[in-house]
């Protein structure tokens, strides 16, 4: 599997090529997480949104379907005692509806062939006034990331999909998500973070 071959490098690459944003994401997610919110992250990777979720969160189930990634979050996160690894499939996730404060879901919808199906199983997990994050990178407005892209796809990664902010913002409301709040981390390769909040 490419995520799991990819996985000892991955922070390296996208540290050199994307700091400001790689670093500045998991920044920016940690700031809709209060303290009293039990919290699941889908697609954690090597967890660089999940350090920061779990240094503000009471709980956190971080999830991914790469074995590698999953080692390599669970490194990075052995100092914290309120997050919990687990191998899951996005797109049906084993727990009960209404579980969860917060989900959060980072750059796959753009790797997914149904985005919809898995963007339905957030929204069950989700607590009604909870909040689905979904950082995704958009890339389509910048030269040098598409390029990027095309390298990382060469090596065996699947894009399905590839947004600028405005595709993205349509992505949603074609899948009837009406009221969502956009912010962008800026840098090479952005990355455009969607709040929906469950009514």
């Amino acid at each position: 599997m490419f995520w799991d071959k990819v996985s000892p490098l991955y922070d390296l690459f996208v540290n050199v090529y994307n700091y400001r944003v790689y670093a500045g994401t998991g920044r920016k997610v940690a700031e809709f997480i209060d303290s009293s919110d039990d919290v699941l992250e889908c697609a954690c990777g090597t967890g660089a949104i999940t350090v920061h979720i779990a240094e503000k969160c009471k709980s956190l189930i971080a999830t991914d379907f790469a074995k590698g990634m999953l080692r390599q979050a669970s490194r990075k996160c052995r100092k914290l005692d309120n997050v919990k690894f687990r191998r899951a499939d996005i797109t049906n996730i084993k727990c009960k509806d209404e579980r969860f404060d917060k989900v959060v879901a980072g750059n796959v919808i753009h790797l997914l062939p149904d985005p919809g199906k898995a963007l339905s199983e957030l929204k069950r997990v989700t607590k009604p006034g909870g909040k689905i994050i979904i950082p995704t990178y958009i890339n389509m407005s910048k030269g040098s990331a598409g390029l990027v892209v095309k390298f990382i796809e060469l090596l065996g990664a699947d894009f399905k999909k590839q947004f600028d902010l405005g595709s993205y913002k349509k992505f949603f409301s074609d899948m009837g998500y009406q009221d969502v709040e956009y912010y962008v981390v800026d840098g090479r390769m952005p990355c455009a973070i969607a709040i929906i909040t469950k009514e």
